[in-house]
């Protein structure tokens, strides 16, 4: 469980992960000393689990993106994920409730090579069925 102080720390470095200590002690009225100490304790308990690499719009506005509903078999959910970990235009994966099972999310260069990457997840075995839905616009990303 985190504290307000945390839950604000955690705040700034989901705007700016790069932020540096004195950077975020001034906007939060503490010392850097606590600042570091607060961080190190958040990773130690996982509750910070790493830190991650954000692509300008401008970078990602050339990829196409899609969610990729599957339905999947449910003895071979983890061969699937297997496999699924292993095709690197798979940018996410989440386990969902309801007509599907999962949701992967998907970036590539071009509509031929997204089409390939959805011909090859549908031919995992234990994938039963697939539904792509392109990603026209984001509208947010926090």
């Amino acid at each position: 469980m985190t504290t307000a102080a945390d839950d604000a720390l955690i705040a700034i470095l989901r705007e700016d992960a790069r932020a540096s200590t004195a950077e975020i002690a001034r906007r939060l009225g503490v010392s850097r000393t606590t600042v570091q100490s607060r961080i190190e304790r958040l990773e130690h308990r996982g509750v910070i689990a790493g830190y991650t690499l954000r692509l300008s719009e401008e970078h990602t506005s050339s990829l196409i993106r899609a969610h990729i509903l599957l339905t999947i078999l449910p003895k071979l959910i983890g061969q699937v994920e297997k496999g699924l970990r292993e095709i690197p235009a798979v940018r996410t994966l989440h386990s969902v409730s309801g007509n599907f099972d999962m949701i992967a999310v998907i970036e590539a260069r071009s509509v031929g090579e997204l089409d390939a990457v959805a011909d090859r997840i549908g031919a995992l075995e234990g994938v039963e069925r697939t539904s792509t839905s392109l990603i026209l616009s984001t509208r947010i990303d926090r």
